[in-house]
């Protein structure tokens, strides 16, 4: 017995080719290179971005160089659309209007989500609520424009018909050029506040409810935790609304196309309805691509002051 024993033990090892490690079960396990797949994955985004973003966005740099206007093939003039752009008035007018409704815009749609966030947040969860808040988001802007023209009626709006019924005299809403700019914002901050309020919800989601709970045993109120607690951990999300709204903002067009009509004539012209018109009224396709050229810089230089001065990249949820 002790001569098998011994013999089994003392045997050579029997030929054959190497034990990987890797097949044995507990041994290191060689990483799957996934990168073919997630090209893959990735090409139509790819594609499609090459396609309907980077295209026009080169082929619209080029027509910005040229005489173009649909009627005769471009000629190139180099930067004379951009030095036509610097001393042109009703561009800058435009630009200044358009400064306007995005101040306006931004400023009331910003605090009135901020407050319907924070409401949803600390005292209800009703998904009812949720859905009801995103129901002017899902009407079209076209829709939007009529129905508003129709209530802001002076003769027979709702809205006017509620003035005169409180004792106020009747206002001239889009007919007047003091208060149609200021009265198409808000129309646009109606449309898009609950879409905006769902996505600052969402942010204060993520903080800990600790924090909360902990600050009201100390004896925070609400008003206290909100700017202590939930403004200084939602700065990231804050951040990322407020860069998109203002680049949606600044593409307002249709609200304003469909009141054009009855608003006194250059009181509602922004920087998109203005290209519009260079384009398709007035055929000056080049000079329309070079004022396109100048709000995408103008927009790149806006968003990289927000982001950093709200320190976006950067969040206090550590």
């Amino acid at each position: 017995m002790t001569m098998r024993n011994s013999l089994a033990v003392t045997a050579p090892p029997a030929s054959g080719p190497p034990i990987d490690p890797g097949s044995v079960a507990g041994g290191p396990r060689r990483h799957r290179d996934d990168r073919r797949v997630a090209w893959l994955f990735l090409a139509p985004v790819l594609v499609g971005f090459a396609v309907f973003y980077l295209y026009p966005t080169v082929r619209g740099v080029w027509y910005s160089l040229t005489d173009y206007s649909l009627l005769n093939t471009p000629s190139y003039v180099g930067a004379d659309n951009y030095t036509k752009l610097i001393s042109d008035a009703q561009f800058w007018t435009s630009l200044r209007i358009t400064g306007y409704y995005v101040l306006v815009n931004i400023g009331t749609q910003t605090l009135l989500a901020l407050g319907l966030a924070a409401l949803m947040h600390r005292l209800t969860r009703s998904v009812v609520l949720r859905a009801t808040l995103l129901l002017p988001w899902l009407v079209p802007n076209v829709t939007v424009g009529l129905l508003w023209m129709w209530m802001l009626d002076t003769n027979l709006g709702f809205v006017n018909h509620l003035l005169s019924a409180i004792g106020g005299e009747p206002q001239g809403f889009l007919q007047n050029s003091d208060l149609a700019m200021p009265s198409i914002a808000l129309i646009n901050t109606w449309a898009y506040t609950g879409y905006t309020a769902l996505l600052l919800y969402a942010g204060m989601l993520q903080i800990p409810p600790h924090l909360y709970e902990s600050a009201s045993l100390d004896g925070a109120g609400e008003f206290r935790m909100f700017r202590r607690i939930t403004l200084p951990l939602l700065r990231p999300i804050l951040a990322l609304v407020l860069v998109v709204s203002l680049i949606g903002s600044f593409q307002i067009f249709d609200t304003v196309a469909v009141t054009e009509k009855v608003v006194p004539v250059g009181a509602t012209r922004v920087i998109y309805l203005y290209i519009y018109k260079q384009a398709f009224t007035y055929f000056h396709m080049g000079y329309a691509a070079a004022v396109a050229m100048a709000l995408v810089l103008i927009l790149g230089l806006l968003t990289a002051v927000q982001m950093w001065l709200l320190r976006a990249s950067r969040s206090d949820l550590t």
